[in-house]
């Protein structure tokens, strides 16, 4: 494998508005919407020349969001800012910030569709 290993993550939702709201104001980002035919697709900002994937919230008709095995994980610079976020924005918060030794440190919350998402940080 040449590339990073992921190129692109989908977070499946039920309540798109809900939802954005959610993650514009966790992470303060904008959503730009993707010209998709059969589903509802808002994709997370998106800079090609740095490094780390993107991707977007999805409403799909007959595909529930919340009971995925897939764990994203979003930089921070401290991720127990954006898990108070998470919690005073209507999510809850899994685990607390805890260290994970020399790779820094994560938090495990939950978004208001009930995805479990990781926040990650060297501080």
């Amino acid at each position: 494998m040449t590339n990073n290993p992921v190129g692109w993550f989908e977070i499946y939702v039920q309540d798109m508005k809900r939802a954005k709201a959610f993650y514009e104001s966790v992470f303060g980002v904008q959503f730009t919407k993707l010209d998709s035919p059969e589903i509802d697709m808002w994709a997370f900002p998106m800079d090609p020349e740095r490094s780390g994937a993107s991707g977007a919230l999805v409403r799909m008709p007959d595909f529930s969001s919340g009971a995925n095995s897939v764990l994203p994980y979003f930089s921070c610079t401290d991720c127990a800012a954006e898990a108070a976020k998470a919690e005073r924005s209507g999510g809850k918060v899994e685990k607390p910030k805890f260290s994970i030794g020399q790779y820094g440190y994560i938090s495990l919350i939950r978004d208001t569709e009930n995805n479990m998402i990781g926040l990650h940080s060297m501080q």
